[in-house]
């Protein structure tokens, strides 16, 4: 008998006894494909949500329609980057709106009150965000605080410092230097009007999967979320990564401000009373793990299409934003428990 023909032999008997131990049921290798694959679901889910929506209502389908949920998206998506880090290392910011809030009232008062033009405005909101990020993470790591905790007070001071700085008055986009709302400038694609904004949210998605699944930060981000401890012991500095984490959150949320500013024209203190709670929504139906070490911004990027798809369509259905919240938490329910269900597959 031939090498070749032993070798093939052999192949065949592996492939039959895999086959024969391989007694999992089809729910069970669903899930183990689902767990290979995070992003897999959310995919599922937001193809089906836009056809249902379509169904129920024609003018889902219309090009303007389109326009409005991708410039909507703009804002919760780039959020939802700066979210996505953070639960990586099985943690959880709820001031990412206030913060966002903050930097661009920050942003839009300099630039006008103080006079100081676009460019050391935006300078300055990126300091702002900087600042938060770090402070959030000193308390995580310095303190020790639980990140929801942290969180929380940090949500309520960012949101006071915001009103106080602005006297809770809104900045309209013609008051501003022209930089400030060009994140807001539109332009046809096929149809659909993709805002800057839009391109600076995809750009920034990409940048970040090529650091988190290039670079050696992105691996140790996700050894810290996956096991702190196993993490210290590989050698790595797990309050270092934690504490650039979370600036690295801040510059995304400063970049956020910007892109908002253009969504709404204007700067105003009021705005973003959901965006904690899309942001969050985002990434859990994007296949992020709230216990930290598994996901992908890609499937963060579906989430905040399904989010932006599920509001949009409801609010087509002529229900009321209450329903419209009640929906989107309905969501997050659904989506941990899924990830609860996908956490048991054995690997």
């Amino acid at each position: 008998m031939t090498a070749q023909s032993t070798a093939a032999r052999t192949s065949t008997e592996h492939d039959g006894a895999a086959e024969f131990l391989d007694r999992r049921t089809p729910l069970e290798r669903a899930r183990g494909i689902l767990h290979r694959y995070p992003a897999l679901s959310p995919a599922i889910v937001l193809v089906l949500s836009v056809v249902v929506f379509g169904i129920l209502n024609e003018r889902f389908w219309n090009p303007a329609n389109f326009s409005l949920i991708t410039q909507q998206v703009a804002v919760v998506g780039t959020l939802a980057v700066a979210q996505t880090l953070i639960i990586l290392t099985a943690g959880i910011d709820l001031s990412v709106g206030a913060i966002m809030v903050l930097a661009s009232m920050v942003v839009a008062q300099t630039a006008t009150s103080a006079g100081l033009g676009a460019a050391p405005a935006l300078l300055l909101g990126l300091i702002v965000g900087l600042a938060a990020g770090g402070l959030n993470g000193l308390l995580v790591t310095r303190f020790k605080l639980p990140p929801f905790i942290a969180t929380l007070g940090t949500l309520n001071v960012f949101t006071a410092l915001a009103l106080l700085y602005s006297h809770g008055a809104t900045v309209r986009g013609t008051e501003m230097p022209a930089l400030l709302p060009w994140t807001g400038t539109t332009f046809p694609v096929l149809g659909v009007r993709i805002s800057t904004g839009v391109l600076l949210m995809l750009a920034l998605y990409g940048l970040v999967a090529v650091i988190l699944s290039r670079t050696a930060w992105g691996r140790h981000v996700y050894a810290v979320g996956d096991d702190k401890e196993a993490a210290r012991l590989a050698g790595i500095s797990v309050n270092r990564v934690l504490l650039s984490v979370y600036l690295a959150a801040g510059a995304i949320l400063a970049l956020g401000a910007w892109i908002q500013i253009g969504r709404a024209n204007a700067a105003s203190p009021n705005v973003g009373i959901d965006l904690n709670l899309d942001s969050i929504t985002a990434v859990v139906i994007g296949g992020t793990s709230l216990f930290g070490g598994r996901g992908t911004v890609w499937g963060t990027l579906l989430g905040a299409l399904i989010v932006g798809v599920f509001r949009n369509g409801l609010s087509l259905a002529g229900l009321d934003v209450l329903y419209q919240t009640l929906a989107v938490g309905v969501l997050v329910i659904v989506a941990v428990s899924l990830d609860q269900w996908i956490r048991k597959v054995h690997k």
